[in-house]
């Protein structure tokens, strides 16, 4: 997985909102798009109002959420919950926000079951037709996908694409999703990653320490400057999290040990808990050597906002002045495990050229014991690229053996090497 270049990703959200429908989103308008001859209204999803029905011309002068979602897929439901308390936050201050679920799920039931979690509209389930159009209308390749709809064709008026990007990214900021709104954000996230800090992404007014390596320690973040520090978004309840962690404890150790030999550099973690209560907390900490943000810390939700952290687990590297090394900490260790130390962009174009070195001695095909197939031996320039490997099912890039009848693909290091014809249907 390639790293995201922030500032290259904010142009894009700029371009894909100036790029947008821009014509006129009138009532009319909005009748075409969620209305059918035989329906004008929207399916209320309130518990109390449940069948209740609003009237799509009701929409009129709102800006407009198009929500295209479903109950099966673990991505929409981790969403969901996010875009609730957005929605929530925007419908307690009076904004002229509105959401359209437009649903995905398999049954009737399914829908019923995930409106029940949405606090806004619907279109009814059976209306099969509005939604395959509205799909085809808006070119929806995937889910979830929150397209924005802007009430008036002024300066700021377009069709924005980008809609769940800018909620996981700026949350209730990014209302009313204009182009000046967006442009003010991402200066405002300009100045602040130009100005940051360890102190002040750790602290706040009421706190100047972390937890030390027990829940009864305290370690005072003055400590950890200059050092670098990896921040460890995670949870017990997270599979892939549970499963990186030894791997991250064991790495972490051998750093240290080297460093310690070496003097000077010094390297921690700090464990950022998406854990969902307080037990799950103690228990995954304390399998960790390492420190921690006090369980329920505000701070939490705001660094996952503030570097973007969309999925777990997540290791955001920060470098010795306090500034930003890489979003990709866990691709490395997976990648060159403690070699990967201190994460920089030249330490990594090092060891890609060691790989590269490296894969000219490797046989060009392999026959692996986890795979009846053959694997070839691919790079990104020929025929690879980022992968998750079917063998640690963690992320990879560069050299694979791949299969290339079914696409299985592993690391060269995962490879457990056998005789041809000596794996059972090959």
């Amino acid at each position: 997985m390639k790293e995201m270049n922030w500032e290259n990703n904010s142009n894009n959200l700029v371009q894909s909102l100036t790029n947008g429908d821009s014509e006129k989103i009138s009532t009319s308008r909005f009748s075409s798009l969620l209305a059918s001859k035989d329906r004008d209204y929207l399916l209320s999803s309130s518990e109390a109002e449940a069948d209740q029905q609003v009237k799509i011309s009701d929409l009129e002068g709102r800006v407009i959420g198009l929500y295209f979602s479903a109950n099966w897929y673990p991505p929409c439901r981790n969403f969901n919950q996010v875009l609730v308390d957005v929605y929530e936050q925007l419908k307690s201050n009076g904004s002229n926000f509105e959401i359209v679920f437009v649903s995905s799920d398999e049954d009737l039931d399914a829908f019923n079951n995930y409106r029940k979690t949405m606090p806004w509209l619907s279109i009814p389930f059976s209306d099969l037709e509005t939604k395959k159009a509205m799909n085809r209308k808006f070119e929806v390749e995937g889910i979830p996908c929150l397209i924005i709809l802007q009430p008036e064709d002024n300066k700021d008026g377009a069709t924005f694409y980008d809609g769940v990007e800018l909620i996981y990214r700026y949350g209730v900021e990014a209302f009313p999703f204009t182009q000046e709104k967006l442009e003010e954000l991402q200066r405002e996230e300009r100045m602040r990653h130009e100005t940051q800090t360890l102190k002040n992404l750790l602290t706040n007014p009421d706190r100047d320490y972390i937890l030390g390596q027990s829940i009864t320690r305290k370690a005072q973040v003055d400590s950890l400057i200059g050092k670098t520090i990896g921040l460890y978004f995670s949870a017990q309840w997270c599979l892939p999290g549970v499963k990186f962690t030894p791997k991250l404890i064991s790495i972490y150790q051998k750093i240290k040990q080297t460093l310690e030999e070496k003097g000077g550099e010094d390297f921690d973690i700090v464990f950022v808990s998406n854990d969902r209560d307080r037990s799950s907390f103690d228990s995954y900490f304390g399998s960790m050597p390492w420190l921690a943000l006090p369980f329920g810390d505000p701070g939490i939700k705001r660094l996952a906002k503030y570097f973007d952290v969309q999925g777990i687990p997540c290791l955001i590297i920060i470098g010795p002045d306090g500034k930003t090394v890489t979003k990709q900490g866990r691709n490395l260790i997976n990648l060159y495990q403690e070699n990967a130390y201190p994460f920089t962009d030249a330490k990594v174009e090092l060891l890609e050229k060691e790989m590269e070195e490296a894969a000219k001695s490797l046989p060009r095909s392999e026959y692996h014991a986890g795979h009846r197939h053959e694997l070839t031996l691919v790079s990104e320039g020929t025929g690879g690229g980022p992968f998750i490997c079917c063998d640690c099912d963690e992320q990879g890039s560069g050299w694979a053996y791949q299969c290339l009848e079914c696409g299985y693909e592993v690391h060269p290091k995962c490879v457990r090497a056998v005789a041809p014809g000596s794996i059972e249907g090959s």
